[in-house]
Parts: C-alpha cells; sequence; structure tokens
C-alpha cells in the first residue's frame, strides 16, 4: 500500500486486537518519528506497550479498547505548534496505515497524568495517536460536498493536481468529521489552506489536511501561500 491508498483505507479505529506491533514495525514507526521530529522542530514520543494513559474512566468514555501503542505529540509552545503537530502526525498515521497499523487521533479522552512521555519545560502534549491492529479497519463517514471546500480564479481550468489534491483533503480527519477549512487554488499556482474554525483542534485539522493535500496532489510540489494580495 502507497501514501494515496492509505489516505483512501485510513479510518478512525478505537478498539484493537490484543496482538502487539512487532519490534521490527515499531521501529519502522521510530525512524519516521525522528524524520519529523527533526523536520517539524517537535518532541513526538513513540510509546511502546503501555496502556495506563487508556485504562481511566474518560477512556472507556471514548470508547478505547485494547490501546497499548501510542504516539505522545509534544512540542515546545508557539502559535504554529498545533498546526505542525497535524501536519508530522497525520504523516506518521499514513505511514502507520501503508505498514497495516490502525489509529486514531484522540484529544481529550485519555489520561495526561497517566501518557508515558516526557513533557519538558516551556512544552505542551497537545493531543496523542493511538496505534494498533484494529478489531476492524473502521468505516468511511460522510463528507461535504467537496465544491464547499474550495476555490480558484475565474476562468482557471483546475490543474488535475490540485482535484487530486482536494480529493485528499477531503478525507482527511478533522474533529466531529466537521470539514472546516477552505483550499484555494491562487493566480501564481501557489495555494492558501484556511481553516473556518476557531480553537486549537482546528489548527490540528488545517495541518492534517495540508498533509492530505499534499499527498494527493503529488508528485506536483505544493507551494503554500496565504497572501492576502494574492487571490
Amino acid at each position: 500500500m502507497n501514501l494515496k491508498e492509505a489516505v483512501r483505507e485510513r479510518h478512525a479505529v478505537r478498539a484493537y486486537s490484543p496482538t502487539p506491533l512487532s519490534a521490527d514495525l515499531l521501529d519502522r514507526l521510530q525512524a519516521e518519528v525522528g524524520a519529523c521530529n527533526e523536520e517539524g522542530s517537535l518532541h513526538l514520543q513513540l510509546v511502546r506497550d503501555n496502556p495506563a494513559a487508556f485504562n481511566s474512566f474518560s477512556a472507556r468514555y471514548g470508547h478505547f479498547e485494547g490501546v497499548r501503542s501510542y504516539l505522545c505529540c509534544v512540542g515546545a509552545k508557539s502559535d504554529t505548534l498545533e498546526q505542525r503537530i497535524g501536519y508530522y502526525g497525520e504523516r506518521i498515521v499514513l505511514l502507520a496505515r501503508t505498514l497495516g497499523i490502525d489509529s486514531c487521533w484522540v484529544a481529550m479522552t485519555y489520561s495526561k497524568r497517566n501518557a508515558a512521555c516526557v513533557v519538558r519545560k516551556r512544552e505542551r502534549l497537545v493531543c496523542v495517536i493511538t496505534l494498533g491492529f484494529g478489531k476492524t479497519h473502521g468505516v468511511e463517514h460522510r463528507s461535504k460536498d467537496r465544491a464547499e471546500c474550495f476555490s480558484v480564479p475565474a476562468g482557471m481550468q483546475i490543474p488535475a493536481w490540485f482535484n487530486e489534491g482536494i480529493d485528499a483533503a477531503m478525507l482527511a480527519p478533522t474533529a466531529m468529521n466537521r470539514q472546516k477549512f477552505h483550499i484555494s487554488l491562487l493566480k501564481d499556482g501557489t495555494v492558501c489552506a484556511q481553516s473556518t474554525a476557531r480553537g486549537s483542534m482546528s489548527k490540528i485539522d488545517l495541518g492534517i489536511v495540508k498533509y492530505h493535500f499534499e499527498v494527493g496532489a503529488a508528485p506536483q510540489i505544493v507551494h503554500w501561500n496565504c497572501t492576502k494580495n494574492n487571490k
């Protein structure tokens, strides 16, 4: 399975089988975590076989079952932290799916106190991502009309890569499946992606959406640009 296939095949999974992830699979994920930390200036941490964060009431309330491995999404506090968490976290999620591993983004329904990760001074644990072999591979959710989520300049023919990017972005996981984003193709061929909601989750969602768009548009290199004088 390649990344474009993973975009289509990845769905949120909350119940996991007791079969543990192998050391080889975890090592491959860890290599990607290291690369994402370096590129994204983050402190993502892969927790192996430690279920404590999901043995709480909140986890049961969120219907999580059998979670043993997860990714702690940690980074230094900044205005861009959540968007970088979304972008690089989803990069790991899609790699995991190519390896046959299921996942789910978790913002609230886990125990931060029991999460087995290090949060240094001036850092923040933003969320976690569960990882494991799902009892099922999840289900597809309804999507908004794609025409609501993008725009192009009047009279411009939509390039194939932009259409493919939009298709991938429409499959991105977002909080409550609200899909509160808008992607614009600008006159010079650059792209603007913006959230149409507020709050830290909307910033995470935007990072996820941007990574999905890049995967869908590949091999086209996407140049992001949201300056107001280029519409």
